[in-house]
């Protein structure tokens, strides 16, 4: 179980997230919202690249900072952007991550071939990442966030720069990989977490201004799918942070 309590990030005296609340336990959670909404500056806490300015974070009732490194190497994170090292080869770069985990050579060996294997770059893991396109880049990404199994999956906006195809095995791969994790999924494309994701977390001016199944979230809006749900809280005519 993962546990947000009251949990406030300010930079300056702009302040990102204004007591947010949340528990979560095993499956995927779709999280939508617009720019500035907050959904990275959340992640990013829980990943404990940021530090907070106020609140908790618990994990199985033990504040994540007091579990220090026990407690990261439980979480994948796949950021948005990350600086590559482009003279590396997806295969190279996947063992430099492995090491930097502390996972054992022999274990990481087995799993970046069958991670390769997953993300569709058995074939390229050769290749210098600077001959990788976006969606390559992408997938590397990814691969390098699920090594060492972690019981924590964090990933924004992994599908940026895949292809219609790759996305869907993507989809279909995080629900199968669900059933033992808690898998927080960011994104703007809204088809990419309403098939799959258990519940919705919409975030909008730092606080959490909606959560439920997706069917329930469509059904109080009036709507036929997930995006006139998103065009209810951030479209043209959406409400403000004050009707909440």
């Amino acid at each position: 179980m993962l546990r947000i309590e009251n949990l406030v990030k300010r930079y300056g005296h702009k302040e990102v997230l204004k007591g947010f609340n949340y528990s979560f336990s095993k499956g995927v959670y779709g999280m939508l919202g617009a720019n500035g909404a907050g959904k990275s500056t959340l992640m990013n806490l829980i990943t404990d690249n940021v530090r907070r300015t106020g609140g908790s974070i618990l994990y199985d009732g033990v504040d994540i900072l007091k579990l220090g490194a026990s407690f990261r190497a439980l979480v994948g994170y796949m950021p948005q952007q990350q600086g590559y090292y482009d003279n590396f080869s997806a295969r190279m770069f996947l063992f430099y991550m492995a090491e930097l985990k502390g996972i054992a050579r022999k274990r990481a060996k087995e799993q970046i071939e069958q991670l390769l294997r997953v993300v569709n770059l058995s074939h390229v893991a050769d290749l210098k990442m600077e001959e990788f396109s976006g969606g390559m880049r992408q997938r590397t990404l990814l691969a390098q966030a699920l090594l060492g199994d972690p019981k924590i999956l964090i990933l924004d906006e992994p599908t940026a720069g895949l292809d219609p195809k790759e996305r869907v095995n993507l989809r279909n791969y995080i629900r199968r990989i669900s059933e033992d994790k808690i898998i927080l999924l960011a994104t703007h494309v809204v088809s990419d977490v309403e098939s799959i994701a258990d519940r919705i977390l919409i975030m909008k001016e730092g606080i959490l201004a909606a959560d439920d199944v997706p069917a329930a979230l469509i059904e109080k809006v009036q709507g036929n799918n997930l995006e006139d749900v998103y065009m209810y809280y951030f479209g043209e005519n959406s409400i403000s942070s004050g009707d909440f």
